[in-house]
């Protein structure tokens, strides 16, 4: 039993490491030093947090982090950095933790708790990265002291119960990894539209017009999944939101086909094959929005389903707004005519 929560200390410190290796050191040895827990002595090796030193060094460096954390994009940076500096952090811990214990539960135990770390690390960047598609700081500000809440609360966790604690620590990891796949799209399609963002023309230059035709892979994409072959009346490089008909952060493009005014599609490609979306926009309701990273349509269907989304970068924001213009009048001469007939081009 012993060894169990000598294992369940150091995973459950190399979890909490991984949200804020700083504040975990620090309030440890601090707790230590203090007297506020009384260490068995499989864990004697932790006394080393109550270092003078090592108080100091991970005190300053978490009064950076504390305010690091909490600017948009500088918390990205700070993150980036701490990559490998999270994980490894954490497998001192582990080492600090099992001390003298065979050699074999030792790296097993290193490799765990510097594996949990880089989940929890994971997750807390990827997070930051889709808030920061936010101007305001308030969201980063919240998810900041959440997290330090968070780990503050772990902390006691394994101070009273380390077996609960560890118990905890597996299912947010499990959670992590779940949504991880989620969390990596998010990222991605937020750098790329922050890159875009930074790379974009003055208004003066930007395009002000859909465009005409898909790239080829695009267009034999949607031919093939749609078994259409007619014209295209306009179409845009998009990055899907949530919504009724897609999930979130799929690349693709949106498209107005010549005989289907009163409906607009979505083709994308996911690792499991090619994604085609039809969204009926008659009668629907058509919002524009120009944001701070990239602009965005929305559709709400007529019976009230939930709203489908689409970005658009920010080089796209005037010809977004033509496809917006375009989508509302559709939608009222949809309305007007149910029975339209294809139009003409």
């Amino acid at each position: 039993m012993e060894i169990l929560k000598t294992l369940a200390v150091a995973l459950s410190l190399g979890t909490l490491a991984g949200l804020n290796l700083y504040l975990t050191v620090f309030v440890t040895g601090l707790a230590v030093r203090m007297d506020w827990v009384a260490l068995p002595a499989p864990l004697q090796g932790l006394e080393a947090l109550a270092h003078p030193v090592v108080l100091a060094v991970a005190g300053v460096l978490f009064l950076i982090e504390f305010l690091a954390d909490k600017i948009p994009w500088i918390d990205t940076a700070w993150d980036a950095v701490h990559t490998f500096i999270r994980p490894v952090g954490a497998a001192a811990l582990a080492v600090a933790a099992i001390g003298d214990a065979h050699p074999v539960f030792e790296i097993v135990g290193v490799l765990l708790a510097g594996g949990m770390a880089f989940s929890a690390h994971s997750a807390k960047a990827g997070t930051r990265v889709i808030a920061n598609a936010s101007p305001e700081p308030f969201s980063n500000i919240g998810l900041s002291l959440g997290e330090d809440i968070l780990v503050l609360g772990g902390l006691a966790l394994v101070a009273w119960n380390p077996l609960l604690a560890l118990f905890c620590s597996v299912i947010s990891v499990a959670t992590a990894l779940w949504f991880l796949p989620k969390i990596v799209r998010g990222v991605r399609a937020n750098l790329w539209l922050a890159w875009m963002k930074l790379q974009s023309p003055p208004d003066s230059e930007k395009p002000s017009a859909p465009l005409a035709r898909l790239p080829e892979r695009w267009d034999t994409l949607l031919r093939r999944m749609s078994a259409s072959k007619s014209a295209i009346e306009w179409t845009l490089p998009c990055i899907s939101r949530r919504g009724d008909k897609l999930t979130a952060n799929l690349s693709g493009w949106i498209v107005s086909l010549a005989d289907q005014p009163a409906e607009v599609y979505f083709i994308g490609r996911t690792w499991r094959g090619g994604v085609l979306a039809a969204l009926d926009i008659q009668g629907a309701t058509i919002e524009f929005h120009d944001g701070f990273l990239a602009s965005r349509i929305e559709i709400r269907h007529r019976d009230g389903q939930p709203k489908q989304g689409f970005s658009f970068d920010a080089s796209l924001s005037k010809s977004a707004q033509e496809v917006a213009s375009r989508l509302i009048d559709d939608s009222r001469l949809a309305s007007r005519s149910p029975g339209l007939a294809p139009r003409l081009t």
